[in-house]
């Protein structure tokens, strides 16, 4: 089984805390990505306006609506090349681990980034200065979150520093921390020429569940299409995902995981989670 959840700001738009929490807890939705820039709008979550107590009154208010954050949502650019703004996301995502120590949270989670200062595309992401400069940011980071205790989500995309599951057993072989998960997200890891193959597909999850299968805590679910070289999400079922394969490694090695859907939305969100759960069902029955 799955244990279904959504993002925050998928659910509703940027409100006061207490609002998008009534709201989560409105629709009967106990687990949550919870990313505070894109979903809280009365406080500010910039670096240095943490203090416990702070943290502590969400988690409060958090556990008076029995919601669960699965994932503290801090995206940042790792593998920033400019400097001064690489040590300011890490800061930032450091100061994430002091709030989730106090609300509750599994982990923060980020995508690993890219090579360029604008975030866009670039071959550069490809080099070993571009993987270098992300392992800096995550060697400081990890080191804060073994102090404090928690876990470091981490996501590989195909466009991304960690691009394949090659690269992410790399960068959990470099980083050597128990402190360390991996955010599974099947559909970045799928790259323009298996849109079409879904034997092309499994091989990319067999080879992820194979290499860090122990490390996969957490699931991302959505659908995809390609238009060129750009993924372009789509409500399961209406993509080209093919599921059978993680359905497959789920039912068998990861019970009660939690999966939470990325682009759905509070009027797709069940009839999501029951495509998937029929996709789990077929899996499992195999």
């Amino acid at each position: 089984m799955i244990q279904y959840g959504m993002r925050a700001h998928d659910l509703c738009p940027k409100l006061p805390l207490t609002e998008v929490l009534d709201t989560v807890r409105a629709h009967n939705i106990r687990h949550i990505q919870l990313a505070f820039g894109k979903s809280v709008s009365d406080y500010d979550f910039s670096t240095g306006h943490y203090s416990a107590g702070f943290a502590g009154y969400i988690g409060s208010e958090l556990r008076k609506r029995d919601i669960h954050i699965a994932v503290l949502g801090c995206y940042i650019n790792p593998a920033n090349p400019d400097e001064e703004a690489r040590k300011a996301a890490v800061a930032r995502f450091i100061e994430h681990l002091r709030y989730a120590k106090r609300i509750g949270a599994d982990m923060v989670g980020t995508e690993t980034g890219r090579f360029s200062t604008d975030f866009k595309v670039t071959p550069l992401t490809r080099t070993e200065e571009c993987y270098e400069t992300m392992l800096k940011s995550f060697k400081e980071i990890v080191r804060a979150a073994e102090q404090l205790g928690v876990v470091v989500g981490v996501e590989g995309v195909f466009n991304h520093t960690l691009h394949s599951p090659e690269m992410m057993d790399r960068f959990l072989r470099d980083i050597d921390s128990a402190s360390v998960e991996v955010i599974l997200d099947a559909v970045n890891l799928m790259t323009p020429a298996v849109e079409f193959d879904p034997e092309g597909q499994a091989a990319i999850l067999e080879k992820a569940f194979s290499l860090y299968g122990d490390r996969i805590s957490v699931l991302h679910l959505k659908d995809f299409v390609f238009d060129g070289e750009k993924q372009l999400f789509r409500h399961p079922g209406e993509g080209h995902m093919n599921y059978a394969p993680l359905m497959q490694y789920i039912a068998k090695e990861k019970p009660q995981i939690i999966g939470l859907l990325e682009n759905s939305s509070p009027d797709r969100y069940e009839s999501d989670c029951a495509f998937l759960e029929n996709e789990f069902a077929r899996a499992s029955a195999k």
